[in-house]
């Protein structure tokens, strides 16, 4: 909710929610220049919803409220909480999208229902991958600049890797294993490494979906992975695509897949991800890549 800045604005809140039986249990505070939005954790009388948090709240002068259910997690101190997340994103900084989500409260898809409308977004940027994130709950400027340096702080990971002996961007001079080098092959929409003519990588296009978007297939032999082969593929596959007048290409996988994000950075790629409950994909523009044909 929003309250007007001005001396004892929260205290008639307090008072109110005492009247009627209800707990502050937390508050966050987020400043602002004319109104400040506070973050409230409630401990509500059983039979109430949403509509009798509001009236409550407007009738104590705050206004934009929104609400929803929470557990005795929401208490954890919000300063804990960033700095957990900061140590996952260290560790694991392409489980960036899943992180940042839960850290807001947010989602990454639309809501279905009527809320979807009035549901706010959040973008961050991760070198050219764009993460969004939304929630009924209007994002402040405070947590803007929260997102806003959790991305850098995966870009900064991510970049300190590949100044490294990256698995993800090696000399092309560099024999792989096996001591061949793949060759990469493209033929009716699908593009293959091989090496002495076995095939250990595969990427393919599918069929357009009603956005005009293509999802995109890419597997590479465990054995063969972290070697720069499934950058190149998608760069090819992207390529090809462009070649067929295809503007967007689509990959989803697996929210835990902790290799796509690398991927598609490693590959200089835009694009936008979005989660969908165990559900990671990855939407791709090919419009600036030079057309590959088949």
């Amino acid at each position: 909710m929003t309250l007007p800045d001005r001396p004892g604005a929260l205290a008639v809140l307090a008072a109110n929610c005492g009247d009627q039986g209800v707990n502050i249990m937390g508050l966050q505070i987020f400043p602002g220049i004319e109104s400040v939005t506070d973050e409230l954790v409630l401990r509500c009388p059983d039979h109430w919803g949403l509509p009798d948090i509001a009236e409550l709240v407007e009738s104590s002068g705050g206004e934009s409220v929104s609400g929803a259910p929470c557990t005795e997690q929401a208490l954890v101190d919000q300063p804990a909480r960033y700095v957990q997340a900061a140590r996952t994103i260290l560790d694991q900084p392409a489980a960036f999208p899943e992180v940042v989500a839960r850290l807001f409260d947010a989602e990454s898809d639309p809501a279905e229902d009527a809320l979807a409308v009035v549901q706010d977004v959040m973008e961050m940027q991760v070198g050219e991958v764009q993460v969004q994130v939304r929630r009924t709950a209007p994002f402040t400027a405070t947590e803007h600049a929260r997102g806003s340096a959790m991305a850098d702080l995966v870009s900064d990971v991510l970049a300190r890797g590949r100044l490294e002996v990256s698995p993800l961007r090696p000399n092309p001079s560099r024999r792989l294993g096996g001591g061949a080098n793949p060759a990469y092959v493209v033929e009716e929409g699908v593009v293959t490494a091989r090496v002495e003519g076995a095939v250990v990588a595969v990427a393919s296009l599918g069929v357009a979906g009603p956005d005009g978007a293509v999802p995109v297939s890419l597997r590479v032999d465990p054995a063969w992975q972290r070697r720069g082969i499934g950058t190149r593929l998608l760069i090819d596959v992207g390529r090809l695509a462009n070649a067929n007048g295809i503007h967007d290409v689509v990959l989803t996988t697996r929210v835990d897949n902790q290799a796509v994000l690398p991927m598609v950075l490693a590959a200089g790629l835009k694009g936008r991800i979005r989660m969908s409950a165990d559900v990671l994909t990855v939407r791709i523009p090919v419009h600036d890549l030079k057309p590959l044909p088949a």
